[in-house]
């Protein structure tokens, strides 16, 4: 270590970090520059980073601003920072994330270490069964609205080390380079996208509504994924009643409650009577409604589960879409199942958690595109559906574990 440099940051940190981001891979940011070709002068890279660092010098450059499609329909901004200002991220995530997961929430899921959504949608299963009422709370604009000033404070809380203090008011105030290259000024949020902001996303929250909770209404349980926070009320008066000291809450941190999207639900199921306008809710890829289900004896009941939401579903089959089955009779089907699989256990092992038999329409729409690929591939299916269908069956019996999600569609074949 240098001991010149103002700021001791040792150089296993930077390779540390490193090693992270290139194992989550990533998009080029506003240099073009990608993984690969950061890694072609990896060790000439990575000191002049380590040096910057230590030095006080390193000055972030823009963030990419691109537009994702969003499960509902409409666009997200993502900012993608360059592979460099990554690392430097990481470095700085890697310092902090140790001492703010000791005063973090456990009912906060989000981006935390052994920590998961399947975690959070668990928990708020049994506790509507156990609560009859739900407040589903959606943040207007959460990333995009986060108060610089207020975010520093809440870090300055946990730390005073100058080099993190000096590099995160640095990257709040890194300006957007949008799709026609022109700069675009930050005054408030952080870029969805980058490495560090899941980690100063769930500080700010901590503060604004985990902290908050349990100081002022600790009897109320609720699960906060990121921005995605579900409250359980015991009445649809403290539901009512919670909504208006929470839109009072937020409005004191410079955030705002979405009005059409935050709803209170009734979480109905066979002994909960009475009706009310909404009914269901959406909460992190599962919708919660009322649900036939069987017990341990076999008795069928109607009880309030999560299953794989509509927009999860859409999302689902626009993927197969995109995959171009038609374009690939080039393949053998065992290459197909090679090369999809991973993404179709993640789903199943995602989805598939609660309430099962929701997903199977969707994996049902996964046969018919493989239907559709064997009828372009082979002369003698063409034109002929039912024929193709009787195809896919005699594959399914070959090797009913071929493709991921056979096992689930085709027991029958499996003798069960």
């Amino acid at each position: 270590m240098d001991k010149a440099k103002p700021f001791c940051i040792p150089k296993r940190w930077v390779w540390e970090a490193y090693k992270r981001v290139k194992a989550n891979r990533g998009a080029a940011g506003v240099d073009d520059q990608s993984v690969e070709e950061f890694d072609q002068d990896l060790e000439n890279n990575l000191y002049k980073l380590w040096n910057r660092l230590s030095s006080g010098s390193y000055f972030p450059p823009p963030v990419k601003r691109v537009e994702i499609g969003k499960r509902g329909g409409g666009k997200r901004p993502l900012g993608i920072p360059t592979v460099s200002d990554r690392i430097a991220q990481a470095v700085v995530k890697g310092y902090l994330e140790p001492e703010l997961e000791q005063h973090f929430h456990p009912d906060s899921y989000g981006y935390r270490p052994g920590k998961s959504a399947l975690d959070a949608v668990g928990v708020a299963r049994e506790r509507c069964w156990r609560t009859d009422w739900a407040l589903h709370l959606d943040i207007q604009a959460y990333f995009d609205t986060i108060s610089h000033n207020l975010l520093l404070r809440a870090v300055k809380k946990h730390t005073d080390c100058p080099w993190v203090l000096l590099y995160i008011e640095r990257w709040l105030k890194v300006p957007v380079q949008l799709e026609d290259g022109t700069l675009e000024p930050r005054e408030k949020g952080i870029a969805q996208g980058s490495v560090v902001s899941p980690l100063l996303a769930n500080l700010f929250l901590h503060y604004t509504f985990d902290q908050w909770m349990a100081k002022y209404h600790p009897y109320i349980k609720f699960e906060r994924y990121a921005d995605d926070i579900l409250c359980h009320c015991a009445s649809e008066a403290q539901a009512q009643w919670l909504r208006r000291v929470l839109e009072r809450r937020f409005a004191e941190c410079e955030l705002k409650l979405h009005p059409q999207k935050t709803k209170i639900v009734y979480c109905k199921d066979e002994d909960r009577r009475g009706y009310y306008p909404n009914e269901k809710f959406d909460f992190l890829g599962y919708t919660f409604r009322a649900r036939r289900s069987k017990n341990r004896w076999g008795k069928y009941f109607v009880n309030f589960s999560p299953g794989l939401s509509n927009d999860a579903a859409k999302g689902i089959r626009q993927t197969i879409r995109d995959w171009r089955l038609g374009c690939r009779v080039d393949k053998r089907i065992d290459d197909l199942a090679r090369m999809f699989n991973p993404m179709i256990r993640g789903w199943i092992t995602y989805y598939g958690r609660y309430y099962k038999s929701a997903l199977y329409p969707t994996l049902r729409y996964l046969d018919q595109r493989l239907e559709r690929w064997a009828r372009a591939k082979y002369k003698s299916l063409r034109r002929h559906r039912r024929r193709s269908e009787h195809w896919l069956r005699r594959v399914v019996r070959r090797d009913r574990r071929l493709f991921a999600h056979w096992p689930l569609l085709h027991r029958a074949a499996a003798g069960q």
